[in-house]
């Protein structure tokens, strides 16, 4: 049976028991986020083609609950799957690749914390918390930025806020089903609301170490005041196999509501080469890496469930191959877009 139906019917299938079951408390919910945009290189689509390209920005099915269990003990569930809806990548067999697996997990929860048990973002990646103004999309912080992993056979742990200010996570990946048989886990600390709603700050550290062939240390920080948000990102990485590879990452950015419109500003600037951008544009490998990007977008909430937005991204840099300085192809790239929760 073709692959594509398999996967439609499972999709199907969770959506009716998740509807059917909604007393009970899982939720069925998705996205389609859908943009075009126009690109010198595609060193920063999601497809990798450079000229005008309609993209799908992880649109995604998915149902999630929890249920009490005994007094004091939850138990909780996620399974969500990415929608390729634009592209047309093969698997082996040639079917069409239409869905992927995103963060699908069971845990539990008490009164000393939550466990997970599955795949799921690692908690160096969920500590950016809200400070990636342009996610999911084709400039997302990870063109700069390595470690932003989502990981399969793992643990997840999550404290309750202690003295009702700071979280501490961890993540632990089994050895049995990596490439390398070092431990891979990943640590964060957190204060204040990532939400910018119940304090209208927050703060995160947090440590990798050796997930994606990396060991990244960073610290992240932002702040709302009035109707502007004010962030930033510092990240310091280096190969898990070869520690003279290394560099740091940095991302400032402002954001403003001006009457319901979303105005948002960004820089980075990356001489590590472990992000999407200089991965996809380098030809040879190089030296003394220096990218640096700025974005400018904004966004409009016309309905609660439907978001129009639009960025332009500028992407530049050089290394040095052989001792010479070579410059890297910019990427300018221009995307408007429609995002539509349920």
């Amino acid at each position: 049976m073709n692959k594509t139906l398999i996967s439609t019917s499972v999709a199907s299938i969770l959506a009716l028991a998740s509807f059917g079951a909604l007393a009970d408390g899982p939720s069925f919910y998705g996205r389609l986020d859908l943009s075009v945009a126009n690109s010198d290189t595609g060193a920063t689509t999601q497809n990798k083609k450079d000229g005008t390209v309609l993209e799908s920005n992880f649109s995604n099915l998915g149902v999630k609950g929890s249920e009490q269990l005994a007094e004091g003990f939850d138990i909780l569930y996620q399974m969500e799957f990415q929608v390729e809806n634009t592209t047309q990548t093969k698997d082996k067999s040639g079917d069409d690749i239409v869905f992927k697996a995103r963060n699908t997990f069971l845990g539990l929860k008490t009164q000393a914390g939550s466990v997970l048990v599955g795949r799921n973002d690692t908690v160096f990646k969920q500590s950016e918390g809200g400070v990636d103004l342009f996610g999911n999309t084709n400039a997302d912080i990870d063109r700069l930025v390595g470690a932003q992993t989502r990981s399969a056979d793992g643990i997840w742990y999550y404290s309750p806020k202690i003295a009702d200010l700071i979280t501490l996570n961890a993540t632990y990946l089994m050895e049995d089903n990596q490439a390398s048989d070092d431990s891979q886990y990943a640590i964060s600390a957190t204060l204040g609301d990532k939400k910018l709603k119940e304090q209208n700050y927050y703060l995160a550290a947090a440590y990798n170490k050796g997930i994606s062939n990396l060991d990244a240390y960073r610290g992240v920080a932002q702040v709302k005041l009035g109707d502007f948000k004010l962030g930033g990102l510092y990240q310091h990485s280096e190969s898990a196999t070869d520690s003279a590879i290394d560099g740091n990452t940095y991302f400032v950015n402002v954001s403003y509501n001006l009457n319901g419109v979303n105005l948002k500003a960004e820089y980075g600037k990356d001489s590590a080469g472990f992000g999407n951008y200089y991965k996809n544009i380098k030809g040879e490998s190089g030296t003394d890496i220096e990218v640096q990007n700025i974005t400018l977008g904004a966004d409009y909430r016309i309905a609660k469930s439907t978001l129009l937005w639009g960025h332009y991204a500028m992407y530049e840099g050089d290394h040095r191959v052989a001792g010479n300085k070579v410059e890297l192809l910019d990427d300018d790239i221009f995307t408007v877009g429609v995002r539509y929760d349920f």
